[in-house]
């Protein structure tokens, strides 16, 4: 449970504070985001981060338990699998990063998206015991 917690402590609020910075600074993160869905050393950075921290999460939290913990282990793999993506199958990766960013909608959907999952795992990580 301490590996759960403390993973829910830094993936909470790191999305809030992701989510709150794509709600406010709309325009800012859609440009940013299709400069990133363009191949080159970025979008290959982006892919190592991703597989070493979905790797990293995994390795601590390899949890299929029917309880909220089974959140960060999905995390986890869908980081680990999106890294593995952006580094052997690029082209992939553009086109469905592309799909889903496709216009200011879809970038409102998921940073609300990411706001609720970020508010969820915080409110777990934090939540005082008796």
């Amino acid at each position: 449970m301490e590996r759960s917690l403390f993973l829910a402590r830094l993936l909470g609020p790191t999305f809030v504070a992701i989510a709150l910075g794509m709600l406010i600074n709309l325009g800012m993160y859609e440009t940013m985001i299709a400069e990133a869905l363009h191949p080159g050393i970025l979008f290959y950075l982006s892919g190592l981060l991703s597989l070493l921290a979905g790797l990293a999460i995994v390795n601590l939290h390899n949890r299929w338990r029917s309880d909220w913990r089974v959140i960060i282990t999905v995390l986890g793999w869908l980081m680990t699998i999106g890294g593995i993506v952006r580094i052997v199958l690029p082209q992939v990766a553009i086109a469905v990063g592309s799909t889903i960013y496709g216009g200011r909608a879809s970038t409102i959907v998921v940073a609300l998206i990411m706001a609720t999952l970020g508010a969820f795992l915080s409110f777990k990580g934090y939540m005082r015991r008796a």
